[in-house]
């Protein structure tokens, strides 16, 4: 690998793999070498947007690189990732991980063997508003989630669960990593066979009790995480990036009040520095902020509420 510059393709360049691209392409210390989709139109139109190369065989790409960013559809995640692995090749695979538990673990096993990276796209870690949050956050006791959304184009072929509410429970298990002993699980299909809104409470080892709602039929957009914690409360807009924490403290007159905070929260794309991290763990050989360990977590929980709603699997 190139000392000056990471090597990168992008395997799937749909509504998000698109932005891979575009990111890449501007980012210093990578080198966009290609595009591949199976839409070989779309490959090449998103290849000359960025002055670079479309291919038709995700294999000749990933020839020419030193890591790739895996964002096809979640039923091809571990395909792919499993090709570019093989060949000792670092991989971001977006999320979910896999569509099976067996799939992540073989991608893990894969990736110890060759010693590559193994990242995976939970990129509300990456939202400067969350960071904040889990920075802030100290023996959480009570979570309440509700990432609303408008109908999605794309990501069909998963439910709410694994298409949206999984970006929270990665935080949710970031905040905690304790056992879940207890799921409890709801949800409905609106416009797909598939549940479209869902909700799961869910209880800990340590005591924590999160109470998540995901939804992709909704007229808003709405993503706020509140957490709890004995002597603060700290309120998190994913959305517009900004947190708030309210602290108990002694007034003036020694009786308890709440102060406000409005803590720091760049307007940065959270998508950028998700890549800028990978790009970095490939060059520095450290391991990803959310590795693949931290990727089947996240999967195994959606999963086991995807099982409670007794929804269809992917």
């Amino acid at each position: 690998m190139s000392m000056n510059s990471v090597r990168v393709g992008v395997i799937g360049v749909g509504a998000l793999g698109q932005h891979h691209a575009r990111i890449y392409a501007e980012l210093a210390g990578a080198r966009l070498v290609g595009v591949c989709d199976a839409n070989a139109a779309r490959a090449s139109e998103i290849a000359a947007r960025h002055a670079t190369q479309a291919f038709s065989e995700a294999e000749a790409l990933v020839a020419q690189c030193d890591a790739v960013s895996v964002a096809v559809p979640t039923v091809d995640h571990c395909s792919s990732a499993k090709l570019a692995l093989s060949l000792g090749r670092d991989v971001l695979v977006e999320k979910p991980m896999t569509a099976t538990l067996a799939e992540a673990d073989e991608l893990i096993a894969l990736a110890a063997k060759h010693g590559a990276v193994l990242q995976v796209g939970h990129v509300e870690r990456f939202n400067p508003a969350a960071q904040v949050l889990l920075r802030e956050v100290r023996d959480p006791r009570f979570v309440e989630v509700h990432r609303l959304g408008a109908f999605p184009a794309r990501s069909l072929d998963v439910d709410v669960v694994l298409d949206v509410m999984i970006h929270d429970l990665d935080l949710i298990l970031a905040l905690d990593a304790t056992r879940v002993e207890a799921v409890d699980a709801v949800g409905v299909p609106v416009l797909t066979n598939r549940a479209d809104i869902a909700n799961a409470r869910l209880r800990f080892a340590s005591g924590l009790i999160a109470n998540v709602t995901a939804s992709r039929v909704s007229t808003e957009k709405l993503r706020k995480f509140r957490v709890f914690a004995p002597g603060r409360y700290i309120s998190a807009d994913l959305v517009a990036r900004e947190a708030r924490i309210y602290l108990l403290a002694a007034g003036p007159d020694g009786r308890p009040t709440v102060r406000e905070e409005r803590l720091a929260a760049p307007h940065e794309e959270p998508l950028r520095r998700q890549l800028e991290a990978f790009v970095e763990s490939v060059r520095s050989r450290r391991t990803p902020v959310v590795d693949g360990a931290a990727g089947r977590r996240a999967l195994a929980l959606a999963r086991s509420i995807v099982e409670g709603i007794g929804a269809p699997k992917a």
